[in-house]
C-alpha cells in the first residue's frame, strides 16, 4: 500500500547501518532526486540548489577521501571510531552531495539590496528542504540514509576530483543504501512546549 505524505515524513530516520544494495534502479534514484530538486521551493524561485550523485567507485572514492582527510587531523590513538563511522557510510550504495550556487545568491543580493543579508539564510533554508525531500523520497522507496557534514574537511579535494565549479558551496553529504538494521526508538519532547495554538 502506498504511503501517505505524513507516513513518509514519520518514517524518515537516520539509518547508519546500510548496505551496497538498492531497492530500486539507478534510473529511479535519479528520477526521484531530479523531481525533488525541480519541485522543492526556494526564495524568489532562485533555484540555487545543485546536486551531484555518486554511484559505485565514485561513492567509494568520496568516503576514502573523507577518511584520509580526517586521518590528518584526528589523533592516531582516537582514529578507530572515526574510521568505523566513515566505513559505515562507504558501505552504502551511493551518496548525494548537496551544494548551493553562490553566484545565484550574490546576484540576488545585488538585485534586492534591501534583503541582501537574508539571501544566504534563505539559501540554507532551501537547501534544508531539498535535503529533506530527497531523504524522504529515498526512504519511501525502502532505502535508508543519513545526513553528514564533512564540508570543510573535504571540499577542496572533492572539488578537484569531480571538477566542481568554484561557485558551488558544499552543504551536506547523504550516503544511502538498503537498511541492514533498524534505528532505535525516537524520543520526542512534549509538543506543548514546541507548538502554541491560538484560536
Amino acid at each position: 500500500m502506498k504511503k501517505t505524505f505524513l507516513q513518509a515524513v514519520e518514517e524518515r530516520r537516520s539509518f547508519y547501518d546500510i548496505s551496497k544494495n538498492s531497492t530500486i534502479s539507478d534510473e529511479r534514484i535519479i528520477e526521484l532526486i531530479e523531481h525533488a530538486i525541480k519541485h522543492t521551493p526556494s526564495a524568489m524561485n532562485s533555484q540555487s540548489a545543485r546536486v551531484i550523485v555518486l554511484f559505485g567507485q565514485h561513492h567509494d572514492k568520496l568516503w576514502d577521501i573523507t577518511k584520509e582527510s580526517l586521518r590528518k587531523i584526528v589523533p592516531a590513538d582516537k582514529f578507530s571510531p572515526t574510521e568505523n563511522k566513515i566505513n559505515s557510510f562507504k558501505s552504502g550504495y551511493a551518496t548525494v552531495l548537496f551544494f548551493e550556487d553562490l553566484s545565484v545568491i550574490e546576484s540576488l543580493q545585488k538585485q534586492y539590496a534591501l534583503y541582501k543579508d537574508n539571501f544566504p539564510l534563505w539559501s540554507q533554508q532551501a537547501s534544508g528542504m531539498n535535503q529533506f525531500v530527497v531523504w524522504t523520497a529515498l526512504e519511501s522507496e525502502g532505502l535508508g540514509a543519513t545526513l553528514q557534514h564533512y564540508n570543510e574537511v573535504i571540499e577542496k579535494e572533492i572539488s578537484e576530483e569531480w571538477h566542481i565549479p568554484n561557485n558551488w558551496k558544499l552543504i551536506a553529504q547523504m550516503p544511502f543504501g538498503t537498511p541492514v538494521s533498524q534505528p532505535g526508538e525516537k524520543e520526542f519532547q512534549p509538543l506543548e512546549s514546541r507548538v502554541k495554538i491560538y484560536r
